[in-house]
């Protein structure tokens, strides 16, 4: 068991879950990648100057991939092997995917294809077991605070990417075909460096007690609680929670579907997954190269715009820490649904009612206009409908269908992203900036979605989150059914027993 050389739990709690968020830089890069290489003239002819529709069947193999991964690998994997273990898995999928990319046969777009794919299962894997270790790991007063790091991860990916392709595209000339081969290639940092660092952190105590495995998992609580009081009591009500989920509901997957309130949580998941990605956000990551062609002919120029992008991408999602557990998440998602709404408005009308120049372009102060605005939009966005869906979708499911929950709902936004990333870019070259109104549309359809039905979570502890969906509150109808739980010499009466008075009961 690693142990606490930070002295502090609330230190050590924060080392290990920037160690689990690190599996966000692995989606960050991988998102910016595509969008990269996308610029890059070598590349083109790589790969026989591919078509709109190539362009999209490449980006939907990741997102198939991601899919996959998240909806039937993630939750398994999470679930029968550990959290850790399921970072780990997705870490060295996305290792061997990444060198299928980077040396792909000349002329040849099916390895690369293939690549993507692969790197799609192995984050479907590693982002079903991020969120959940992180959740499980923090205190409910700053869990909020320590899963913001997931989104904000998702930024440094986008930023170191961006920033090694900006390098690479002054140096292009010098370069060669190596100018987005070497972009591909830096992603290997940060999954050998998550593996690296997974031994030295500890399994998430919720896994420990489902497996039965309690000296474990109070060992685990040691290292991120201040004292044995704590430990003791949320071993207990973790305990507690997990006899009432296996005796009243399933302690299978089949909850999912048997539980009217874990049903309705699913199905609200899905929905602000999906639409997480119809924001606007997810055609900008993967398509800005695309889009800023249209109102700037310079590549480095555009490369330098999508690097700044993801510069200030890290800053914004960090404005969370601080509001996410002060105003909780459903006012961040309004008014994150709101402001996008009106960006998006905005920079569709400056870009179709403003002339063009002769080569294509949009004048400088036009352009420059567009690009505050879309840095504007991404100010409303990191925080809201980037890094709080993931809070709300990690804490709102018990942990019965937790691993499995996260990892389907997680994954509807590649689903999202599957059917409209195919078309967007025949879209874009169709309408052009007209296509910013439905965005406009999208956003402001989710604040209302947000206000009317979604729950605030701020400050719930997991184990009693259910009730907030009409459930019945696990903590509480565990400790009956544990209390009634017979032991081979005596039964268990007085439920302000430890649990580990309970295990020395139990041995004997």
């Amino acid at each position: 068991m690693p142990k606490n050389f930070l002295g502090s739990a609330r230190a050590y709690n924060w080392y290990a879950s920037i160690i689990a968020a690190a599996c966000m830089v692995l989606y960050g890069y991988d998102a910016s990648v595509y969008n990269s290489v996308q610029g890059s003239k070598n590349w083109v002819d790589y790969f026989n100057n591919p078509d709109a529709n190539m362009i999209g069947a490449v980006n939907t193999a990741y997102a198939v991939g991601a899919i996959v991964g998240g909806f039937f690998f993630g939750g398994p994997v999470a679930d029968y092997l550990g959290r850790k273990v399921g970072m780990a898995i997705g870490c060295v999928l996305v290792i061997i995917a990444t060198f299928m990319q980077a040396f792909s046969p000349r002329h040849s777009i099916a390895c690369f294809l293939a690549g993507r794919c692969i790197i799609g299962i192995g984050q479907g894997v590693a982002l079903t077991s991020g969120p959940i270790y992180i959740g499980e790991l923090a205190p409910p007063h700053i869990r909020g605070k320590i899963m913001t790091l997931w989104q904000t991860f998702y930024s440094v990916g986008s930023f170191i990417c961006f920033w090694v392709n900006y390098a690479c595209t002054k140096h292009s000339s010098l370069l060669g075909e190596w100018d987005w081969k070497m972009v591909v290639i830096f992603q290997l940092l940060v999954p050998i460096l998550i593996l690296a660092l997974l031994p030295t952190i500890p399994g998430t105590p919720r896994w420990y007690i489902q497996k039965k495995k309690i000296e474990k998992a109070r060992s685990a609580l040691r290292l991120i609680r201040d004292t044995e009081d704590e430990v003791e009591q949320e071993i207990l009500q973790i305990r507690e929670a997990l006899e009432y989920e296996k005796e009243a509901i399933s302690s299978s997957y089949s909850a999912l579907w048997k539980d009217r309130s874990i049903r309705k949580r699913l199905l609200l998941a899905f929905v602000i997954n999906a639409g997480q990605q119809l924001t606007g956000q997810g055609s900008l990551n993967t398509y800005s190269t695309k889009i800023y062609q249209k109102v700037f002919t310079s590549s480095s120029q555009i490369a330098l715009i999508n690097a700044l992008n993801a510069t200030f991408g890290i800053i914004f999602t960090l404005n969370a820490i601080w509001i996410v557990d002060r105003f909780g998440r459903k006012v961040l998602l309004e008014i994150g649904g709101i402001g996008m709404a009106v960006c998006m408005i905005i920079v569709a009308a400056v870009e179709t009612e403003s002339p063009s120049l002769a080569n294509g372009a949009k004048s400088q102060p036009v352009g420059i206009s567009l690009v505050f605005l879309l840095f504007l939009f991404i100010l409303f966005y990191k925080p809201s409908w980037g890094a709080t869906v993931w809070i709300w979708t990690s804490e709102v499911f018990s942990m019965n269908v937790r691993a499995q929950a996260v990892g389907m709902a997680s994954q509807t936004q590649n689903v999202a992203n599957t059917i409209f990333q195919q078309f967007f870019p025949i879209f874009l070259e169709k309408k052009g900036f007209y296509a910013f109104y439905f965005f406009a549309g999208i956003n402001t359809l989710l604040a209302i979605f947000v206000y009317l039905v979604i729950p605030e979570t701020k400050n719930v502890p997991l184990e009693e989150i259910d009730v907030l969906f009409g459930g019945s509150n696990h903590v509480i109808q565990g400790e009956t059914l544990l209390a009634e739980v017979k032991l081979p010499g005596e039964q268990v009466k007085n439920m302000n027993i430890t649990s580990k008075d309970t295990e020395l009961a139990q041995d004997k």
